[in-house]
């Protein structure tokens, strides 16, 4: 397995995945901010939350990195369209799975049973994301599909 590239291009994919959620979200396509909500997990501060958020956004980016290592040295091939196929795969979870569990273990966020007392401030994305808005599906499957090309790209199988 390429290590070196694991943790240079890992990072590398998950600040680019970051970079278009977040130019998304300032083109008003969608308003998950991923930085804000993983962030929040820890501290209730905004400014601070999203400083947080992003490494600790950029540490699970290194994980699902290693996962797609770990795959393209299983099948000793590592492209573009092999990593647009992870990153379908890694979106799909992402939506159908880790979102809608998020208010469940988050702090600060709402959920549909919380009823009229929760004193949380964020709302729950639901499924696919959608309560964050209509196009916040289509960006999430923008977002992976560049993680998943550039590792496929950047990384080398040997």
């Amino acid at each position: 397995m390429d290590w070196a590239g694991w943790a240079l291009f890992g990072s590398v994919a998950t600040t680019a995945l970051t970079a278009v959620m977040i130019a998304a979200q300032l083109a008003g396509y969608s308003r998950l901010d991923l930085p804000l909500v993983l962030g929040t997990v820890v501290t209730a501060d905004p400014d601070r939350a999203r400083v947080v958020g992003f490494f600790i956004h950029l540490a699970i980016g290194q994980a699902f990195a290693l996962g797609y290592a770990a795959t393209f040295a299983l099948v000793h091939r590592a492209t573009w369209w092999l990593g647009m196929l992870l990153g379908l795969l890694h979106v799909a979870v992402a939506l159908t799975v880790l979102l809608p569990l998020l208010p469940g273990v988050h702090p600060r966020m709402a959920s549909h049973r919380a009823g009229p007392r929760s004193t949380a401030v964020l709302e729950p994305p639901g499924l696919l994301g959608l309560n964050y808005g209509a196009q916040t599906p289509a960006v999430a499957v923008a977002a992976h599909l560049v993680y998943g090309t550039a590792l496929g790209l950047l990384l080398q199988v040997r």
